[in-house]
């Protein structure tokens, strides 16, 4: 089990890492993107489909898929209750690193193809 406190500790240990009011939760984001969530019902980290995968099937009880269209997309829900902190820790650093490359959304990427292709 983790505390929130001890979540927020973890997820701020990450070079240039901010805490930021996001709607009803607090967000974790580096100078990118958000790459974590925190609110009474846990905490959600934003993944890449493969690694939610993985997450999902090696800790059923401590990591889902977020039953909406950003759960679609790798938005994996942690109950903290039910998670350990050497289960986590990876999976946090990786939600870090993908924030860190600033993805770029799939009709971002096809407009920039299609204007070099046009220049």
């Amino acid at each position: 089990m983790i505390t929130d406190q001890r979540f927020r500790q973890l997820a701020l240990s990450f070079q240039d890492t901010t805490e930021v009011p996001h709607f009803d939760r607090a967000a974790f984001r580096t100078p990118k993107r958000i790459f974590a969530t925190m609110g009474k019902d846990g905490v959600n980290l934003m993944l890449d489909t493969e690694t939610q995968a993985i997450a999902v099937k090696k800790h059923p009880r401590a990591f889902s898929v977020l039953q909406n269209a950003w759960g679609k997309k790798g938005a994996t829900h942690v109950d903290l209750r039910a998670v350990s902190e050497a289960a986590l820790v990876p999976i946090l650093g990786i939600a870090y690193k993908r924030a860190t490359v600033g993805m770029r959304s799939a009709a971002t990427r096809r407009k920039l193809r299609e204007s070099k292709t046009k220049a």
